[in-house]
């Protein structure tokens, strides 16, 4: 299978299932995602109706994704509160998404109504969202977005060129935009990370924001994403991590690029501060979203 060939992001249907999962039960009245379980399938919506009546079930691959699913949710409910205040506190003309996946802030906040937004990701990624918008919305057109639009830029990271991809879309570089880089980082390559962010601070006006999720070095992390691979969890297996940044590293790299961090947290905190029942989730640890501004 060649590159544009590869199939859809099984992270992104996962990280969908884990949203739908911890709609209204993770930060209630500040996180709710309705329109996630919308974009699943019968059956990765059978792991998450398992997951929230509590009822796992038989068979080892059953309850590893059982498990995959629940842990998920722990973790991208205190993560996508994060995100999305930031969001809200930073509106601004346009919203570019990298790696976009499932995400469905387009299509759920109502604070994007006079912003523009881009979902960038993979070809074969952006296929697959498509095509699950159209399943969930009546008369096979595409569920409507909440976001003044959502313009579709597909892009390789590995391979392709950011700006010209979003040159082609319509992105205008001459005015600020908020940059949102979510469950991407760890997926690349340093030099890949570096990459991007030459071509993002390239379109980056003053008064731009980048909102970015990464994750820190965790030898507990890693022990227990073997031990998934090992009990054959096909995420972990087909899609590894490849860079970890530790906070001062990370506040170094987005210094370098003229972005300055304002505030960078780790999950486990903003999952506290939210009132969260927090169990010894490795993942909640290594977590982290920062905030920089571009001057």
């Amino acid at each position: 299978m060649s590159e544009n060939e590869r199939a859809a992001s099984r992270t992104a249907v996962l990280v969908c299932q884990g949203r739908a999962a911890a709609d209204g039960r993770t930060a209630v009245g500040r996180f709710a995602d309705p329109v996630a379980v919308r974009l699943l399938r019968a059956e990765e919506r059978t792991r998450v109706d398992e997951v929230r009546a509590g009822t796992p079930p038989q068979g080892w691959q059953a309850r590893t994704a059982y498990e995959s699913v629940r842990a998920c949710a722990e973790v991208v409910g205190p993560r996508t509160v994060a995100i999305d205040e930031a969001l809200r506190a930073r509106a601004a003309g346009q919203l570019v998404i990298l790696g976009a996946g499932l995400d469905t802030r387009a299509w759920r906040l109502p604070e994007l109504a006079r912003t523009d937004v881009w979902e960038v990701d993979h070809p074969a990624s952006q296929r697959d969202k498509r095509a699950r918008l159209a399943e969930a919305a009546d008369g096979g057109r595409e569920l409507p977005p909440l976001a003044r639009s959502v313009r579709f830029a597909p892009v390789d990271f590995a391979v392709d060129d950011l700006g010209a991809a979003l040159d082609a879309a319509g992105h205008d570089p001459s005015a600020p935009t908020t940059w949102l880089w979510e469950g991407v980082v760890p997926y690349l390559t340093r030099d890949q990370v570096r990459a991007t962010l030459t071509a993002l601070t390239a379109r980056t006006a003053p008064g731009s924001t980048l909102v970015v999720n990464y994750q820190t070095p965790s030898p507990k992390a890693a022990a227990g994403r073997l031990l998934s691979r090992l009990l054959g969890n096909a995420v972990t297996a087909g899609e590894p991590w490849l860079s970890l940044w530790r906070p001062d590293r990370m506040a170094a790299l987005l210094t370098e690029y003229s972005l300055h961090v304002i505030s960078d947290d780790d999950l486990r905190t903003v999952a506290h501060a939210l009132g969260a029942q927090v169990r010894s989730r490795t993942s909640l640890g290594s977590g982290r979203v920062a905030v920089a501004e571009s001057r």
